[in-house]
């Protein structure tokens, strides 16, 4: 018997039977362990962590296994350790990376004792929840004007590699801490390690660090741990939330992956498979993630989830699932990042559900719509333009492509956590001063000032100070 064994004989004791991949049945003669308990056994390179999901019949049990199941034989002794799967909370666990056990990641000091709770969370109840439709302010001008974040809500961030997402993940990090005071919580499922390890350094050499926990379930690790990974992310966030009463930023990279997991443990657990091969109870699982996403009277969690959309089919079952709770998208565009127009937001796909009169008031509505409308003309025109040239147009037509490439420009900006980069100083701009800039470039205040006096500021009032 091994040192672990002795030390938890009183626990109860099983073996195991069966094992598919990262599937393992075990049988409990004594005492069936509850649903979510955890289940530990000796493998040769440590310990096995297992999860149970299903009771087969009186005495047997079946688990998804959350580390690799290299070494487990049946005959094997299996312990229920009495608990479910468990991450810290508390301030501590701010500037530290975890996985899905709550162990730390980086090479410092491990977290012990305090307080631990379990990563299954109820949503909170329906009466409990703030009704009030209220927008969260990034500071960052083209998703404030054209596409603004809901309090509580979910956006989907959509972009492929090299366009810009970790740099606009970054600054939504730095200005949510600066803004706000309240904290983020980068959830990492089915990441790349090079990726894990390249976010962690930009986020320390950009200072936002500090106010962040990273939680990661990598790419490498079996299914069971990059589909639980989010649950443990969302308790911690909880905390924040409920406890802290702080405005909680929760940055999801990727979304599908989350989705992918539960099928392959699906399809290891024998699940006849739904539509397109998805598991049948994909709707389910994705709801019991998202519905804990959301604000009360004294907190909010407010999610930015990076979203892949398997073949560019946004009629996949795991693309519609997931639109059905995002209120924002924000389409990050190549051919913009091509151009240098950071952040490189695309203005005609990026939208948002807030971007009604109802919610944001009249000025802002029409604001954003007169700035749609623009750029669009502006979109036709330049075929005509590449095949004729600017002088062929009517003036009026003119008028819209200079006011259009104005906007453009004007929709840049430095950011904080780029400015070793760039040598330029981050800029945070109000809505108000966002809104008051794209109407005065809209009435052509503007007209006579060159394109690239608008170009990577903040204010409009700087535009007037380069001249």
């Amino acid at each position: 018997m091994t040192q672990r064994q002795e030390a938890q004989s009183a626990l109860n004791a099983g073996t195991v039977v069966a094992i598919r991949g990262s599937v393992v049945d075990a049988q409990f003669p004594q005492t069936l362990p509850k649903l979510y308990r955890r289940l530990v056994a000796d493998g040769p390179n440590g310990p096995i962590v297992i999860e149970v999901v299903a009771h087969l019949d009186g005495q047997r049990v079946r688990g998804v296994a959350l580390t690799p199941t290299q070494g487990l034989a049946r005959g094997t002794p299996i312990i229920d350790e009495a608990r479910p799967l468990q991450v810290p909370v508390g301030q501590r666990v701010l500037g530290r990376i975890f996985n899905v056990f709550g162990e730390t990641l980086d090479n410092q000091e491990p977290i012990t004792g305090g307080e631990w709770r379990a990563i299954h969370q109820p949503a909170i109840p329906l009466h409990q929840r703030s009704v009030q439709s209220e927008i969260f302010a990034t500071g960052i001008k083209a998703i404030d004007v054209l596409a603004p974040l809901e309090r509580g809500g979910r956006a989907g961030l959509f972009g492929g590699a090299g366009v810009g997402k970790t740099v606009l993940i970054t600054e939504l990090i730095h200005n949510v801490v600066g803004q706000y005071e309240g904290v983020s919580l980068f959830c990492g499922i089915g990441e790349r390690s090079r990726e894990a390890e390249e976010l962690y350094r930009e986020m320390k050499e950009a200072g936002v660090l500090e106010n962040t926990v990273m939680i990661f379930g990598q790419m490498n690790e079996p299914p069971g741990a990059r589909f639980r990974v989010g649950h443990a992310a969302l308790t911690m966030a909880e905390y924040f939330r409920d406890d802290a009463q702080q405005d909680v930023l929760l940055l999801i990279d990727n979304i599908f992956r989350f989705i992918q997991a539960g099928s392959e443990v699906s399809g290891l657990m024998g699940q006849i498979p739904s539509r397109v091969g998805y598991q049948p109870t994909l709707a389910t699982e994705l709801a019991e993630l998202q519905e804990r996403i959301c604000n009360t009277a004294t907190g909010a969690i407010t999610s930015v989830q990076a979203v892949y959309v398997p073949a560019d089919d946004f009629t996949d079952p795991a693309a519609i699932h997931t639109f059905g709770y995002l209120t924002a998208s924000i389409v990050l565009s190549r051919k913009r990042a091509s151009e240098g127009l950071y952040p490189a937001i695309d203005p005609l796909q990026s939208g948002s559900k807030m971007l009604s009169p109802r919610i944001v008031g009249e000025r802002h509505y029409h604001v954003a719509q007169e700035i749609r409308r623009t750029l669009a003309g502006y979109e036709e025109l330049k075929d005509i333009i590449a095949m004729l040239g600017l002088e062929e147009l009517s003036p009026e037509d003119r008028q819209v492509v200079a006011r259009a490439r104005r906007l453009e420009r004007f929709l840049t900006q430095p950011f904080f956590t780029t400015e070793q980069f760039t040598g330029m100083g981050g800029k945070l701009v109000p809505l108000e001063e966002a809104l008051t800039g794209c109407e005065r470039i809209l009435h052509d205040e503007f007209s006579d000032y060159p394109e690239q006096a608008l170009y990577m500021i903040g204010a409009i009032d700087e535009a007037e100070a380069k001249q």
